[in-house]
């Protein structure tokens, strides 16, 4: 640190002050010290600061392995949020998470010495794993549903997401709207069948029979020929883009045009829902928001990690984005 002092022909407290990300230091002073440091080929020593702060700078995430749009979203919204801040990650995917999963996940970080662990928690059993961990281990579970617990917990709140999709749809002049399911088991697609029913009994509306599908495009067009089959549907809420692909696929087959005779809407917003046919009309989460959040509860556990307080997840709401895919329909 000295020599790239001397080379850029300022103090070695301003070169700590760049490393260290310092705003106080004007620009043409930042740029010498940054052009020294990568004459000088100089790295700063992470295990001094380490030993010095106590502190790594690295955090943990703990996924898993999936082409799931939501999922991998998450993952890289947390990755994104870390970076921003200054820290390294270290990620640790598996085929999938259950309790056990995640108690050897949370055990191999802490071998590497994170600061923290954020882990995406499709289920309970996650959850009640990362309580059980976060006695000796700052963690933040992002994503699923349940009860508080002690760890904190960012989640997008699926069913004010079923509540806006179903009202939108109901706004537009149809009678009931039915709903294509993702895995009952998950807590997203529970959540998101509960904000749909909420809607059409608080309105007076029928609900229609619902049967747990997968989260995939094929799952969506099975269900999508059963409903293709009965003249009565006009409004599909779909529970992810992938299932509404199906069930748009599926009408179209069976040769009811949407939306004239059938209105679609999906939950996720996808990069390519704006170029489905009809461009879909969905729900999207924001998952930058996510990974931001997420990091931001953590640093609030590093910052007090004896508070274990029950706490309530923190919820962020989603948003219509209004396409091509709906219509207006003048109830009988």
């Amino acid at each position: 640190m000295r020599d790239v002092a001397q080379l850029a022909g300022v103090s070695h407290q301003t070169v700590s002050r760049v490393v260290n990300g310092h705003a106080k230091v004007r620009d043409e002073t930042r740029q010498r010290v940054l052009d020294a440091m990568r004459s000088l080929n100089y790295r700063r020593n992470l295990a001094a600061r380490t030993l010095v702060t106590r502190r790594s700078y690295t955090l943990g995430i703990i996924g898993y392995e999936t082409t799931l749009f939501g999922p991998a979203s998450m993952l890289h919204g947390i990755e994104s949020a870390a970076r921003e801040a200054g820290y390294l990650v270290s990620i640790a995917t598996m085929p999938e998470l259950t309790g056990a999963d995640v108690l050897e996940a949370v055990d191999r970080l802490a071998h590497h010495v994170v600061d923290g662990v954020i882990a995406i928690a499709p289920n309970e059993a996650v959850a009640d794993a990362l309580d059980e961990a976060s006695a000796g281990l700052c963690c933040v579970a992002v994503g699923g549903a349940g009860p508080a617990g002690v760890t904190p917990r960012v989640c997008i709140d699926n069913a004010a997401g079923g509540r806006l999709a179903t009202r939108h749809l109901l706004d537009l002049g149809h009678r009931t709207v039915h709903h294509v399911s993702g895995p009952l088991d998950w807590p997203e697609a529970r959540e998101r069948l509960g904000g749909w029913q909420a809607t059409l009994r608080a309105a007076g509306r029928p609900v229609p029979p619902v049967a747990g599908g997968g989260w995939d495009a094929a799952s969506g067009y099975q269900q999508g020929l059963r409903l293709a089959d009965d003249p009565s549907v006009t409004a599909v809420f779909c529970a992810n883009d992938r299932i509404a692909l199906g069930v748009l696929r599926a009408l179209h087959e069976a040769g009811r045009s949407v939306p004239d005779e059938v209105s679609v809407v999906g939950f996720d917003d996808t990069p390519e829902a704006g170029y489905f046919f009809p461009p879909l009309t969905t729900i999207r989460q924001d998952f930058a928001e996510l990974g931001r959040r997420s990091l931001a509860l953590l640093l609030e556990r590093l910052a007090a990690p004896d508070d274990r307080a029950a706490r309530q997840p923190t919820l962020l709401t989603p948003e219509l984005i209004v396409r091509t895919s709906r219509s207006p329909r003048h109830r009988a």
